[in-house]
């Protein structure tokens, strides 16, 4: 196997590298909030469905971060908050219809999707994203709200918050634009006539509607109740859902009385009632300030004015004592050809689908080389090849020592992290070529290795494990995301007609190619050669630059020999394809 050119580890630059001032910031702060004390960044992920590519810019922000500091030699942690106890919103798109008898329940007590091997619906969609950050190398410390919450772990932290509930709804009263007579007329009323624990089509419809503001995604405050302000949300005994309303609470004996749309009603302890939560603009930084989070990010739904991140700044100080962290924005991620991407929707991206067609240092960089406020886009199309390109590019420049600076610190986040270097593809041919190639053989072991051991004879493939996981990367881009219409099927028999039909002009070309073949049987020689026929016929020399005039016969020549070979005026680049179909082939399609 031919190893692959070693890239020196790269020095990272404080000065264009905005991981580095973040990470210079963090560790002030956390001096100044705390010395010694392991330093906090954070991240909250809500297993509601599919956790896109999206999704994970809340997770690889503060992932870099924390692990430049651990590079400079501090004590960090990066945990994920799995907000795994909200409320089921809503049915995506695909599921059961019947689902929606489970909307309102918290996502770690709604059974999983049909078909799923996992406990419950939270479960089944964390799977896939806890091994996609495994495969990127993302080191982090998962937490359970519904462990937190269950486990009467928050219990001195919502006491607290009921007992502050005037301070918090004189908070968030600076904010609100609709009166709280009007939004405890939209609460829905109790049926006293049905069944307890019951919910009728009526009932479900109205859930559907709450489910569209309520939770993270709508920013809830707790407001609403005719009975007063309440920071805390039951889910009722009964049903197993938050459609209830708080009617009362005694500070002395933390004794509250809910009720349920179900018909349900009853008082509990709220000192030894485990089955609710704080509402989503108390539950945030009620968290900062128990875990002592010093970054993390939140996305611009989070970050206008009145928002859960502003809202949060204040409560986490005049409410819980703490510090709201260093919370940069980011902007979205889109996929290309597609919309803003919504994991409620259904059918967007995973990492796990990023990752079946591009390598986790790949998929990295994209996140690491644009600052948190930058949008960007992910390719599942055709530019993922121009992407790679600019990519095998950086590389060489890193070994050559002529990258920018903030270039190299990208591409030494993309490639390792603080607990060492992440597997690479030994020989990472270009992955249009190996796209190309594994597009005409189909996948065939024995095809795609003669092909690539003719890509370079003086230092050929021997072993298809040189070139994966790159080559395995392209194959399923190949079979995944390329339609069947554009795949490649080269002719089985020549095209007598067109053959017959050729001018002078034309027969003389496919002679010029046909002879220079066995001269040229390498990638870039057969590059050479296809590109400089045309010269030749034009009275230049090969290696002449290409003038207009020229460039026009060029296409002309490259058109016929993709109908001669393909059946189309297009394909994979001609050098690739003509050493993919073998010179024999080659000679009998096109002997004129």
């Amino acid at each position: 196997m031919t190893a692959r050119k070693e890239v020196p580890n790269v020095a990272q630059s404080t000065e264009t590298d905005w991981v580095s001032r973040f990470a210079d910031e963090v560790i002030a702060e956390a001096e100044r909030r705390a010395p010694g004390k392991p330093i906090v960044c954070a991240s909250g992920l809500s297993p509601s469905g599919p956790i896109h590519l999206g999704n994970l810019r809340e997770v690889m922000t503060p992932h870099l971060v924390a692990d430049e500091i651990r590079r400079r030699g501090h004590d960090c942690v990066h945990i994920i908050s799995w907000d795994d106890y909200d409320r089921f919103r809503k049915v995506p798109a695909g599921i059961d219809p019947s689902w929606s008898e489970h909307i309102g329940k918290p996502l770690t007590a709604v059974p999983a999707p049909p078909g799923s091997s996992y406990p419950n619906w939270a479960e089944h969609f964390k799977a896939p994203m806890i091994e996609a950050l495994a495969e990127l190398g993302v080191e982090f410390h998962g937490i359970s709200q519904t462990e937190k919450y269950t486990s009467g772990a928050y219990r001195d932290q919502i006491l607290h918050a009921m007992r502050h509930r005037g301070e918090i709804d004189a908070v968030l009263d600076r904010y609100r634009t609709k009166d709280k007579g009007d939004k405890a007329a939209q609460a829905p009323a109790k049926k006293p006539q049905q069944a307890k624990g019951k919910l009728d089509e009526a009932d479900l419809a109205a859930a559907e509607a709450a489910a569209e503001g309520s939770g993270a995604a709508s920013e809830d405050d707790g407001s609403g109740g005719a009975a007063g302000y309440y920071p805390y949300k039951p889910y009722c005994t009964a049903c197993g859902r938050d459609l209830t309303t708080v009617t009362g609470y005694d500070d002395d004996t933390t004794e509250m009385s809910y009720s349920c749309v179900c018909g349900h009603a009853e008082t509990v302890r709220l000192s030894e009632f485990n089955g609710g939560k704080l509402v989503w603009k108390v539950d945030w930084p009620m968290r900062w300030a128990y875990e002592g989070v010093v970054f993390e990010p939140s996305g611009v739904d989070h970050s206008s004015p009145g928002s859960s991140f502003v809202v949060g700044g204040q409560i986490v100080k005049e409410v819980f004592g703490g510090e709201q962290p260093i919370g940069p924005m980011y902007a979205f991620v889109g996929i290309s050809g597609m919309a803003k991407m919504s994991s409620s929707k259904g059918g967007v991206p995973t990492p796990a689908d990023a990752l079946e067609i591009m390598e986790a240092p790949l998929l990295r960089w994209l996140y690491a080389r644009r600052k948190p406020n930058q949008s960007f886009k992910i390719a599942f199309d055709q530019e993922i090849q121009r992407l790679y390109d600019e990519w095998d590019a950086l590389e060489r420049k890193i070994a050559d020592g002529a990258a920018q600076p903030a270039d190299a610190a990208a591409y030494s986040r993309a490639t390792r992290t603080a607990a060492g270097e992440l597997p690479r593809t030994p020989r990472p041919l270009p992955y249009r070529t190996l796209a190309s190639v594994v597009d005409i053989t189909t996948g065939d072991d024995e095809q795609t290795l003669r092909i690539l051991g003719e890509l370079d004879p003086a230092n050929p493939v021997k072993s298809l494990d040189e070139a994966r996981p790159r080559l395995d990367r392209a194959e399923r881009w190949i079979t995944t995301q390329v339609p069947a219409d554009q795949r490649t099927q080269v002719r089985t028999e020549p095209d007598t007609e067109r053959l017959a039909a050729l001018g002078d002009t034309e027969r003389e070309s496919l002679r010029l190619l046909l002879a220079g073949l066995d001269d040229h049987w390498s990638l870039d020689g057969l590059t050479a050669l296809v590109y400089g026929v045309p010269k030749v016929q034009a009275g230049l020399d090969p290696d002449a630059k290409p003038t207009p005039e020229l460039k026009v016969a060029q296409r002309s020549f490259f058109a016929l020999l993709y109908t001669l070979l393909v059946g189309r005026d297009t394909g994979p680049r001609l050098p690739t394809l003509l050493l993919a179909v073998g010179a024999d082939r080659v000679r009998r399609l096109l002997a004129a």
